[in-house]
């Protein structure tokens, strides 16, 4: 993991006394809200329905075990004894106390971390593969370059204040687990004829009301032009971006409106002018990111390993867990861990503080000391020897975080909704947890199969509905609460957005409708297919029919 220099540290210990002065001054009467809103929101606290909420950046979704338990720790103290992981691999706390923020600040900037550019219009926290570093059919750790664009667009003077807020994401495989063409930009890992690595650059992509899937501008930058390229894109925009209407200034919009070839061509000719610039990366620049991210000591494990075989073979429930969050190691011997923070009628994305603060233990005990944060609001741990994982599985089990269900129904993205944010329409928490009650038996989630469902309890689409298989958009109807429904969304390689199925549904209605597609697909598919496979033969027509037949 990345580890902080001194200059790192003194920046933080002088940010959060400068924040500490202005919470007092506000405290005080010296600032009114208006006047502390800036201030606050470039320090990631917002203003919520019912109390202040601080968002905290977690860079690429990477913790150590030890921030982790400060997270709980923070959660337990100054929160209600529980954070929730976002989809942009963040923890927010919901019921923050203005009066305490700086010593939160304080006590995240002792593990290094902190909430700066988790909010406003400039470039937010960028997002990664979960599995980086570790997945089996990676082409490189995007760590390194999720960092080094970090460290480039903190506080960067020149993109500040951008006609909008500005997200990126990167993956290093082939299987996009990012959802990068969802993104103002997308980086996937490369490699060219002669065998080096660099990125395809993705524009314009994105969700909210108007949702779009990004387009190449670029098939193969070398990575040595990363920044200077970003750069590059950034100044277009920010030249050339609306600033007159909130709704039409993401980059996306801009993209749409000058075409693709045209922005496309507008970024190359200002990359030729600061291509070979400072922004320039060079060799040893790249090396010394990498040295943070260097592979641990792994043992040397044979496989197949007879413990592991064993304890599938004799306990059914272990080996289900195993068919649905495990996923395959580069090395020998190990398994990536996915820990579900979805529990049949829980809160997607939620933890409590004896949650995290169990898993930190688990990271350092079972997984080298560390953790990440997926986008799908789950915990990952990285690196755990095979002949470990009956019993790590067995102790999450002891926290309620030994759930099965990894990437079936009611593994469920969802924002907080109205339960919590002021810019929704409707609830979306409690309508994920009627769906997750309703499809809680193991075997019916098995036998439905792969399949996503997300849950977004407005059109800023913070639970990414747009690209679920199944979408859920809460809209308010003359004051009541609606829910729309979308299939055929898809975030990965193949991103695409669903399609609206017709009117919308009121609260009570919305898991009898969606157990008429689950009912309709189970009758139609054939062998082999998933949900959205079926969606892809088909069509939305069958499914459409048999839900407003029914409703």
């Amino acid at each position: 993991m990345y580890q902080y220099n001194e200059f790192d540290h003194a920046f933080l210990k002088d940010r959060t006394a400068e924040f500490r002065d202005q919470v007092a001054r506000r405290l005080a009467g010296e600032l009114t809200e208006d006047e502390f809103k800036p201030l606050r929101l470039m320090n990631g606290l917002y203003l919520q329905l019912h109390a202040y909420m601080l968002r905290v950046a977690i860079p690429y979704g990477t913790l150590s075990a030890k921030q982790m338990r400060q997270l709980g720790m923070i959660a337990k103290r100054w929160d209600r004894d529980w954070g929730h992981f976002t989809t942009r691999q963040n923890i927010q706390y919901n019921w923050i106390k203005l009066d305490d923020v700086p010593d939160i600040l304080d006590a995240l900037a002792e593990v290094e971390m902190h909430a700066i550019q988790t909010s406003g219009n400039c470039i937010r926290n960028v997002t990664a593969d979960q599995f980086a570093g570790v997945a089996a059919d990676e082409i490189e750790d995007s760590r390194v370059w999720a960092e080094i664009i970090r460290q480039w667009s903190t506080l960067h003077p020149e993109f500040t204040f951008l006609p909008r807020k500005f997200k990126i994401a990167i993956t290093g495989s082939e299987h996009d687990r990012a959802a990068v063409k969802l993104h103002d930009i997308g980086l996937r890992m490369r490699r060219n004829e002669a065998g080096e690595t660099g990125f395809e650059v993705i524009v314009g992509g994105g969700q909210g009301r108007t949702p779009i899937v990004g387009e190449t501008i670029r098939d193969f930058l070398p990575k040595q032009h990363l920044l200077s390229y970003l750069e590059a894109i950034l100044r277009t925009y920010n030249l050339l971006g609306r600033r007159d209407n909130l709704y039409k200034a993401r980059i996306k919009i801009l993209v749409a409106a000058v075409g693709i070839e045209k922005f496309a061509e507008m970024v190359e000719e200002e990359w030729l002018e600061i291509k070979d610039s400072a922004l320039a990366l060079e060799p040893e620049q790249i090396r010394a990111i990498e040295e943070h991210f260097a592979p641990p000591q792994y043992e040397t494990i044979a496989e197949p390993v007879a413990g592991f075989d064993a304890a599938r073979f004799t306990d059914p429930a272990f080996a289900a867990w195993t068919r649905t969050n495990l996923f395959p190691h580069k090395q020998p011997g190990y398994a990536v861990v996915t820990v579900s923070l979805k529990p049949a009628g829980g809160v997607p994305g939620d933890a409590t503080s004896a949650q995290m603060e169990a898993l930190a233990d688990l990271a350092e005990k079972y997984s080298l000391g560390e953790l990440r944060i997926a986008h799908e609001q789950n915990v990952v741990l990285p690196d755990v020897r095979k002949q470990d994982l009956h019993r790590l599985w067995q102790e999450l089990g002891e926290q309620g975080l030994a759930d099965a269900n990894i990437g079936l129904i009611t593994d469920i993205i969802s924002c907080p909704g109205l339960d919590y944010c002021n810019l929704a329409n409707a609830r979306a928490i409690p309508i994920a947890q009627r769906i997750s009650r309703h499809f809680a038996d193991p075997a019916l989630q098995s036998e439905i199969g792969p399949i996503t469902l997300n849950i977004s309890g407005c059109i800023n689409a913070c639970g990414h509905h747009h690209v679920g298989n199944i979408g859920i958009l809460g809209v308010d109807k003359k004051g009541v609460e609606h829910y729309q429904i979308t299939i055929g969304g898809i975030a990965d390689e193949n991103a695409a957005v669903g399609r609206i199925l017709g009117p919308s549904f009121p609260a009570e209605e919305v898991v009898d409708a969606i157990d008429t597609l689950i009912a309709t697909f189970r009758k139609i598919r054939e062998e082999g297919e998933t949900f959205i496979d079926t969606v892809q033969r088909v069509g939305i027509q069958p499914f459409k029919e048999t839900l407003y037949a029914n409703h």
